[in-house]
């Protein structure tokens, strides 16, 4: 009997830390873990109020960085409105969420432009502009491509840009890179992982 008793014993050992293990095993995402990667380490830009932001002012809340310009005709208003989207989905948590629109356009990207533009998107979303110098440098520092293409008259030109945002848990540290055009869901999904 008493031999029995311990092999239970070892077995209700055996199974309880192999629930454990299971219960701390890393997460899942539907995005692209970047988690480690030695870059995206902050920028220095204002806000759409004229106030300067780094990635340490959002420390706390969940960050979602998207890169792109307000004349953008498909792919920055589509990723705009998915995001509106996904703080929907999110309901009460979405208050633990900040997206960042940031400029890649800042000759025709002004303040009161970004200002009219990114929160009417969802009222909580903020825009960030630069100098040539500063957008340049912020996209380096996020190893993101972009170049002006010259359009058929003066001052009509595009800017060809990654399209894909960049997740950034409550301490800052990157961890998704969310490719265009995913849907809401999957990344709301994913937000809720790391709330």
């Amino acid at each position: 009997m008493k031999k029995l008793l311990s092999v239970l014993v070892m077995t209700v050992a055996v199974l309880a830390a192999g629930c454990d293990k299971l219960s701390n095993k890393t997460p899942t995402f539907n995005n692209t873990d970047v988690t480690g990667l030695d870059y995206a380490k902050g920028f220095s830009l204002t806000d759409h109020n004229g106030k300067p932001r780094t990635l340490q002012d959002f420390k706390g809340k969940l960050v979602v960085l998207f890169f792109g310009y307000t004349q953008c005709p498909d792919v920055c208003p589509t990723t705009m409105a998915e995001m509106a989207a996904v703080m929907k989905e999110l309901g009460p948590s979405a208050k633990d969420v900040q997206v960042l629109f940031v400029t890649l356009d800042p000759e025709r990207d002004t303040r009161e432009l970004l200002a009219a533009y990114v929160p009417a998107f969802h009222p909580s979303f903020i825009g960030l502009y630069g100098d040539m110098e500063a957008t340049a440098r912020t996209a380096k520092e996020f190893k993101l491509f972009y170049a002006k293409v010259p359009g058929t008259e003066p001052g009509s030109y595009t800017v060809d840009h990654m399209a894909g945002s960049y997740v950034f848990d409550r301490d800052g540290k990157l961890r998704l890179f969310v490719r265009h055009n995913g849907g809401p869901g999957p990344l709301t999904a994913d937000l809720r992982q790391l709330l």
